[in-house]
Parts: C-alpha cells; structure tokens; sequence
C-alpha cells in the first residue's frame, strides 16, 4: 500500500531553460527591484549611518635580545613567528587596563576603559616588526589625539613596552594626523549591497511565483506533464483568432456585420435612388400604394 502511494506521488521537475526565459520576462521588474534596493541602501547609509574616523601611528620595536623573567630568546629578522608572538604581546601591553587608563587620565579623556578599548587596535605592518596602533572615533581630532596619546605611553621607559619587556627599546616612526575622510562606511559597498539584495529577492519572487503557478497555458505543458495521456482536442483562442479574421466572430461574422451596417448607412440617406427601404422600415411599394 506503501510503495502505491509514493508511486502515485507526483515529482516535480524544474526547467532551468524555463526558468531562465521567465526571468527574461520580468527583466524591467528585477532590474527595478535592483534599483530600489541601491537607493534604499544608500539613503540609509547616508542618513541613519554614523561616519567613524581613523587615525594611525607607527612604532619599531628593536627586540635582538629578548628576555622575558628568566627565560631568554633571541630574535632574528627571519624568524616570522617569533615576531608575530611579539606582537601579539604588544597589542595585550596596548590594551590592558594599566596603558588605557593612564591614557584616559593623563588626556582627560571622556571614555571609561571598556569604551576606549573598543576604539584601539593593534597590529603589525607585513612581517616586519612595525607595530600600528590606530584608533577609531566619531571625531577626527578626538582619534588623533587618543591615538598619540597611547603612544607616548606605549613608548614611556616605565610603563611602555620597554618597562615592561627586558631588552627591547621602542621608538615612533609616525605620529597620528586627524583623519580628512571618513574610514566607514562606504557608500558604493552599501549600494551594491542594497542591489544585489534587491536583484536576489525579485529573482525569488519571480521564480517563486512561476513555480507555484499551476496554470495550463499551452499544449507542450500536458505533453511533457502527462506522458501516457493523449490529448483528445485543444480550444482554439478566440480573441486571438479573431483578430486574424479567421476562427469565430472575426471570420465570416465579421464581415457580415461590416456589410449589413454598411447597408444600413447607405438605406438612411436621403434621396438615396439604391436603397428600396426607407428610414421608417416601408419600402417603396407600400408607399405607392398609400397614395
């Protein structure tokens, strides 16, 4: 009974040629979509996105004698890994609580520490050992200040990266400048965003519309849906036909109309020698033979 029934179940199977020429057909609709969703996008980045501004600092840290307790390590210029593993020490000496808050007391800054640790960051430029600090903010002059404020910190004999670790020494090699332009967000990103969503949603639509749409419109539908049933006779559209003056109203009932209103206009004119009815409906005879 089982195996009946999952025969009897209908499959359905998607044409992507098919679908392909329905998305053709709705072009104008996706392409508008596409379009909304670019402008859409783009007012709202505009409008109701805040700008947030960077500014950036670059540091050398000089480490060939490397001592860290009583554990030492020697740092050459090809060992890459070693130098990642020191920056990663430099960004947790960037960001602890003792560098922020000394930042934040010594500039008078309006941030508490968890606000100006989400502000600054730390890596390093390639495989050298520069290490960047940039900070970003709503305000330019604010991001360039806090940013050469950590760095005078960061490169404090006592409480910078050489006090804290042995045989390194630190210098700057670019102080922050406030930011002319913003770092985000980017309006040509969230454009293409806003189409490319846009373009993604009206395809589903469309798509979704064609496939749930059971409705028969031509003979190679029944054909390919239903193999093993013969097509017994097919309806002839009849607007269609007539407009070709060949099946229905438009063939001879057409041209009859034509004639007999022809005749009509002719039998109302006055005088009209042709026509043997008048406009009231007597002819000529019944005339007569009145008078």
């Amino acid at each position: 009974m089982t195996n009946n029934l999952q025969n009897k179940q209908e499959v359905q199977e998607i044409d992507l040629l098919k679908l392909l020429k329905v998305l053709w057909s709705k072009i104008w609709v996706i392409a508008a979509a596409a379009f909304v969703g670019g402008v859409l996008f783009f007012v709202y980045t505009l409008f109701f996105i805040v700008p947030l501004y960077k500014s950036s600092a670059l540091l050398y840290v000089n480490n060939n004698s490397l001592s860290i307790g009583s554990s030492k390590v020697n740092i050459t210029s090809g060992d890459i890994n070693a130098s990642n593993s020191l920056i990663d020490t430099y960004v947790v000496i960037l960001k602890s609580r003792t560098t922020l808050e000394k930042a934040i007391k010594e500039g008078e800054l309006p941030f508490t520490y968890e606000q100006l640790r989400s502000k600054v960051s730390g890596s390093s430029e390639g495989n050298t050992p520069v290490f960047k600090i940039t900070v970003t903010d709503e305000d330019p002059e604010m991001a360039a200040n806090v940013c050469n404020r950590i760095v005078e910190i960061m490169i404090d004999q006592n409480s910078g990266i050489s006090g804290i670790v042995e045989g390194s020494s630190v210098s700057v090699i670019d102080y922050a400048v406030v930011a002319r332009s913003a770092a985000s967000p980017s309006y040509t990103k969230n454009t293409a965003i806003g189409m490319l969503l846009g373009f993604v949603i009206a395809c589903g639509i469309v798509i979704l519309r064609s496939l749930m749409d059971s409705t028969i419109r031509e003979e190679e539908f029944l054909l390919d849906k239903y193999k093993d049933i013969p097509v017994l006779a097919t309806i002839p559209d009849l607007l269609e036909a007539s407009q070709s003056n060949y099946y229905g109203y438009g063939g001879y009932g057409g041209s009859y109309s034509k004639s007999y209103a022809q005749a009509s206009a002719n039998a109302r004119r006055p005088g009209n020698a042709t026509s043997d009815i008048s406009s009231d409906g007597s002819s000529k005879q019944d005339k007569e033979s009145e008078v």
